[in-house]
C-alpha cells in the first residue's frame, strides 16, 4: 500500500470534517506521524469528503440507506477497511451507530471524539447539554468505542471554562479548538503503541 501498515488511519464523518481537517493538518506538518488512507461517508453531500479530495485523500461514499440492515452496511464497512489495511479508525462526526458487525472487528481500534468531559452528557448536543445543566467547565473527550454509548476508555480530555455571558454556540466553538488540538495527539498515542487497556482505563506505559 505505499505506507507503514501500522500507522494507516481510516477516518468516518457525516459531515463538515472539522476535526478531519485538524488530523489532515497535523499529518501534512509533521505532528502526526500516519497516513490517511480514506475519509469515508455514509453521506454523498458530507463537506468533509471535499477536504479529504483536495488532501489528495481517497474519499468513498457508503449509504447506510442503500442497505436492508445495519449488519450489512457495516459489513460493507468492514470490507472497505481491511481491503485498505487500516490499523485506526477516527470517527469525526460519524452520526451512525455502530454495532457489533463493526466493533468486534476492530477491536480497542476506533477512536470518537465527543464534546463533553465524559462521562458527563454523552449522546448529542452536549456542548447544549453542558449549557443548560449551569456548569462551570466543559471540555472534550477522546476515547475509544464501545458498544456503551459514549462510554469507552478514555485517552485524553481537556477542559474549558464556562463564562457566564457565554451562549451554548460560544461554548461550543470553544470546545471545539480543543477537539481539534485533542484529536491528532490521541492518534498519536494510539499508533505509538505504549499504552494498554486495563478494563475502562487506558493505561499509558513507561518507555
Amino acid at each position: 500500500m505505499g505506507s507503514d501498515p501500522s500507522r494507516r488511519i481510516a477516518v468516518l464523518i457525516s459531515g463538515r470534517g472539522s476535526n478531519l481537517q485538524a488530523l489532515i493538518d497535523a499529518v501534512a506538518e509533521g505532528r502526526l506521524r500516519a497516513t490517511i488512507a480514506v475519509v469515508i461517508s455514509n453521506r454523498a453531500d458530507a463537506q468533509g469528503l471535499e477536504r479529504a479530495r483536495a488532501a489528495g485523500i481517497d474519499a468513498v461514499v457508503i449509504d447506510h440507506r442503500g442497505f436492508t440492515s445495519r449488519a450489512l452496511f457495516e459489513q460493507a464497512l468492514v470490507r472497505e477497511l481491511r481491503d485498505r489495511q487500516i490499523s485506526l479508525i477516527c470517527l469525526a462526526g460519524f452520526m451512525r451507530l455502530l454495532g457489533s458487525t463493526f466493533l468486534d472487528a476492530f477491536p480497542n481500534a476506533i477512536l470518537n471524539i465527543h464534546p463533553s468531559l465524559l462521562p458527563a452528557f454523552p449522546g448529542v448536543d452536549a456542548q447544549r447539554q453542558a449549557w443548560d445543566y449551569g456548569v462551570k467547565v466543559a471540555g472534550a473527550t477522546v476515547h475509544i468505542v464501545t458498544g456503551e454509548l459514549d462510554g469507552g476508555p478514555i485517552v485524553l480530555q481537556a477542559s474549558v471554562p464556562v463564562f457566564d455571558t457565554d451562549t451554548a454556540d460560544m461554548l461550543a466553538a470553544r470546545i471545539l479548538v480543543e477537539e481539534h488540538r485533542l484529536y491528532p495527539e490521541a492518534v498519536r498515542i494510539m499508533l505509538d503503541g505504549h499504552h494498554e487497556v486495563q478494563g475502562r482505563r487506558l493505561v499509558r506505559k513507561q518507555r
